[in-house]
């Protein structure tokens, strides 16, 4: 059964998060709410179809204009409280 989450993100122009992952932890979607809508709109699509495990190990820690977060980061935080849960 898949598993569905909200995050809300911190220190991003994006809002929130909302993403699907499959019983295998791959990502089914990934639809954040608010920022650069193309760069969003490109994230989502170049993680669909990838472990929640790689797409962490790959963009935590990228950071957007030394705010010590981006929205890869964020997007890494969200799937790691997925995954913990």
């Amino acid at each position: 059964m898949a598993k569905s989450i909200e995050y809300t993100t911190k220190g991003t122009c994006s809002r929130q998060i909302k993403i699907t992952l499959a019983d295998d932890n791959t990502i089914e979607s990934a639809e954040f709410v608010g920022g650069c809508h193309g760069n969003t709109q490109g994230i989502s699509k170049l993680v669909k179809g990838m472990k929640a495990e790689d797409v962490i190990a790959r963009v935590k820690g990228t950071d957007c204009r030394g705010r010590g977060t981006s929205c890869p980061d964020q997007l890494a935080k969200a799937l790691e409280e997925a995954l913990a849960k």
